[in-house]
């Protein structure tokens, strides 16, 4: 499986990792620890195969030359039946832009895309908390709500991730490839 992930500025990623760090010293969620080398982030596409040479070269051209921009997360939510609670940000033209350019530019990999991610279907989050408890859902929403206000940032990279095994409820997925963002 692959994930075609934005990532953020250095001190968005810290916020982040910090409220990560937070739900973890209060035994709250572990999902900032599950991901080996995990990073804050959105998905921007999910697929279940990928012909990863023609994807990183597409990738490398698609690219190349755009430039970062702000966002800026002022929510938190969760998916239902799915016990994950997440910082949801502003879907600006941009944003929404952005992504919906990306489907249309690797069209060709979106029958192995998961429609989740696909335009239309996106709702754009950054995981804090995943597959918990209902109490657990509970206490991560009221932490973060004490905890968190508006956290402006900036999608500074794009990252290609592949699933390569879970192992004791620690994920190995890193980045194969990335593209910095210009600006």
């Amino acid at each position: 499986m692959y994930w075609i992930v934005a990532l953020f500025d250095e001190k968005t990623e810290q916020r982040i990792e910090e409220i990560w760090k937070g739900l973890s010293d209060n035994n709250i969620s572990f999902y900032g620890k599950e991901i080996k080398d995990g990073r804050p982030h959105l998905t921007l596409g999910n697929y279940s195969e990928l012909a990863e040479h023609d994807f990183i070269r597409l990738m490398d051209d698609f690219y190349l030359g755009k430039r970062s921009f702000g966002i800026t997360f002022n929510a938190i939510g969760t998916f239902l039946n799915y016990k994950t609670l997440f910082l949801s940000p502003t879907l600006t033209k941009e944003l929404s832009d952005f992504h919906t350019h990306h489907h249309e530019h690797f069209h060709d990999f979106n029958s192995t895309a998961n429609t989740y991610y696909l335009p239309g279907e996106w709702i754009p989050h950054c995981t804090l908390a995943n597959k918990v408890s209902n109490e657990k859902l509970s206490q991560a929403f009221k932490f973060c709500l004490e905890r968190q206000q508006t956290l402006h940032g900036k999608v500074t990279e794009i990252a290609l991730i592949k699933l390569l095994e879970e192992k004791d409820g620690i994920i190995d997925a890193p980045i194969i490839y990335s593209k910095r963002l210009n600006g």
